[in-house]
């Protein structure tokens, strides 16, 4: 088995168990499991005492938001003039098993990345459209997210064959330099990266470590500009953004590591 498909199988397998929701339900769990037993009952209390902390702490505060924050507020958008060479939008925003299930196109919470992509390709008709993403699940491989993004697309009034379409790609790396492979851009032009804003610093440090300079255009804002903490009853969307900030951080920190991305946090 090659390195890269050795990371990105390990990357999953670990993510399955520290993301932060995932983290909290193991840690109960575990916490129960060990109430039940006569020598770590003391442990046990703690750690339930401990997820159920945290667990009010993301369920009734800005925590997630806190986290994201200085992700979102990194490179802000900007509004590109004159001639455009290139936009590139990167997947994530689409659900490709329910999109085959269905028969219809089904998107994400990162939808402003299809409607943010649409646009910029409406008003540069200049401009080559790249769409890179194929498919990031370790289970279902085959369930590649160009058909679902052919369909969103042309929903949202784009032809088929205005876009060209990366379909090997399974995460931002891979995004980065296939799409590099496939148009290979010319020193000198101008090519927009459409992608989430949280999602933005770790994906400009990448194109910038392949050598393929790009004007960010974030969409898919998940915080206000203020996060300070505030009540907020809304676990399920507090926990979603937590889970998105943490993966960030780390998949900032282990690309910087692995050389993969021009520094630990890239800035305009």
């Amino acid at each position: 088995m090659s390195l890269p498909a050795m990371s990105f199988i390990l990357s999953k397998l670990l993510w399955g168990v520290f993301a932060p929701g995932n983290a909290l339900v193991l840690a109960v769990a575990l916490g129960a499991l060990l109430l039940r037993t006569r020598r770590w009952q003391r442990a046990g209390r703690r750690l339930v005492t401990l997820a159920a902390v945290l667990l009010l702490l993301v369920m009734y505060t800005g925590l997630g938001a806190l986290v994201a924050l200085p992700l979102e507020n990194r490179f802000p958008r900007l509004v590109p003039e004159g001639r455009i060479d290139g936009i590139i939008m990167l997947g994530g925003a689409l659900n490709p098993p329910i999109t085959a299930d269905r028969g219809d196109p089904s998107l994400n919470d990162a939808a402003e990345r299809i409607l943010g992509f649409a646009d910029l390709v409406r008003r540069h008709p200049e401009a080559k459209a790249v769409f890179t993403g194929g498919s990031g699940r370790l289970l279902a491989p085959d369930l590649k997210e160009d058909v679902t993004a052919r369909a969103a697309l042309l929903q949202a009034g784009i032809p088929a064959d205005r876009v060209l379409y990366e379909a090997e790609s399974r995460n931002t790396w891979e995004n980065a330099v296939f799409s590099k492979e496939m148009v290979k851009p010319a020193p000198g032009e101008r090519w927009i990266l459409v992608t989430s804003a949280m999602h933005m610093p770790r994906s400009v440090g990448i194109f910038r470590a392949v050598g393929w300079e790009v004007t960010p255009y974030p969409v898919d804002y998940r915080t206000k500009h203020d996060a300070t903490p505030w009540l907020r009853f809304e676990f399920g969307q507090n926990l979603v953004i937590l889970d998105d900030a943490v993966r960030e951080w780390i998949g900032l920190t282990a690309y910087w590591l692995m050389g993969r991305t021009d520094s630990l946090f890239p800035e305009p």
